[in-house]
């Protein structure tokens, strides 16, 4: 799924970057946009997955609620801190032209870091009040099946109150009195004085990554580990339940909200993409355990396992100094061959970085024979 939440994310980039001209009023590009509505929510809900199994392993460990919560929110901060630190790296390439406010820009590495430490917090939140709520004090590695439950139920009532706060908090619950810096984190306002569609607030972003904690839980469960297709197929069945509820609500003449922005707040494109999200996972079992994956080698899988070294890496060589092709003046054949390009660029870099042992490597020989005499 990571594989490919990297090429959709290729072809959103490639293709609003570098299309211009009549190419930019086309249904092509819209459908890309369309399309690009889901890398985002598919690392986040990932994110969740990942954590989750993490934390299973912790908990079966024996560890204690507080040391869970923090070993994970540690992960969280080094997320948060490479999404920081990227951000600090664009400037620097981007010295002169850059405005300085581009540093607190709200960056998908940034929230899924921040959602990991929310997650840690709620994980050590609910294992605590489980363990004094329960009279005979089992050890959490003796009472699986009850601690995931609490876990589960917990993941999703976050996600639920994320998407369902998401359209005050951008319009007529605006938290205003922040900083700017600090606001932006909750609703994308930036130092634009509004929010803003195209980066990554928690609200409503972090609730693909509770999704993905509720999903991993379940996904983790000794029950569904020995059946994890019928795990998957169940879940599908659940995303098509929750897309056409989506599509409902949408259309329905009931309306919770005074502003009302489908495409950015609504808890309805949300639960649309959740239920996206689910489908495509079987949709990855299968391939992965019937379908071409099977075969030998697949891109997908390899450019997977780099998912951040290539978001990196591409963002430089697509909207950065680098583009390896002029900005807004390119035809659909030109700006195809060029995000083409980038794939087969980044998919050689995911093999240096994953087939080559860099550690073994005598580089001070190397050096040695490059040298001239």
């Amino acid at each position: 799924m990571r594989g490919l939440a990297c090429v959709l994310m290729f072809q959103t980039h490639c293709y609003d970057a570098w299309l211009g001209g009549e190419a930019r009023k086309t249904r092509f590009l819209t459908g890309s946009q369309l399309l690009g509505t889901l890398p985002a929510p598919l690392f986040l809900f990932l994110a969740g997955i990942s954590f989750a199994l993490v934390t299973d392993k912790l908990i079966r460990k024996g560890l204690t609620p507080a040391a869970i919560t923090r070993a994970m929110a540690r992960r969280g901060a080094e997320i948060l801190a490479f999404g920081l630190l990227f951000r600090l790296q664009e400037f620097l390439i981007a010295w002169g032209w850059a405005p300085w406010s581009d540093l607190l820009r709200v960056d998908v590495l940034n929230i899924i870091g921040l959602s990991m430490i929310l997650m840690a917090l709620l994980c050590g939140l609910t294992l605590t009040v489980w363990r004094k709520a329960s009279d005979s004090r089992p050890e959490m590695s003796q009472s699986v099946g009850r601690w995931r439950a609490a876990l589960v139920i917990a993941a999703i009532a976050v996600a639920a109150l994320i998407a369902l706060l998401t359209p005050p908090l951008h319009t007529t619950w605006r938290p205003s009195w922040l900083p700017w810096p600090l606001e932006s984190y909750i609703n994308g306002c930036h130092n634009l004085g509004v929010p803003q569609g195209w980066l990554f607030p928690m609200f409503p972003w972090a609730a693909f990554a509770f999704a993905g904690l509720a999903a991993g839980f379940v996904l983790f469960s000794d029950r569904a580990r020995n059946q994890t297709a019928k795990t998957l197929g169940i879940f599908a069945a659940a995303g098509v339940v929750a897309i056409l509820a989506a599509y409902g609500f949408d259309h329905s003449s009931v309306h919770l909200y005074s502003v009302y922005n489908y495409w950015h707040t609504s808890p309805n494109f949300l639960m649309m993409r959740v239920g996206l999200l689910l489908v495509i996972a079987l949709l990855s079992y299968a391939w992965c355990r019937w379908g071409l994956a099977t075969l030998g080698f697949s891109p997908l899988i390899q450019l997977g396992q780099t998912s951040l070294l290539v978001y990196w890496v591409h963002i430089e060589f697509v909207y950065g100094r680098f583009s390896i092709l002029p900005k807004r003046v390119q035809t659909i054949s030109a700006a195809s061959w060029g995000l083409l390009e980038i794939t087969v660029f980044m998919l050689i870099l995911s093999l240096a970085r994953t087939k080559i042992d860099w550690k073994r490597i005598e580089w001070k020989k190397m050096i040695r024979r490059v040298q001239p005499a």
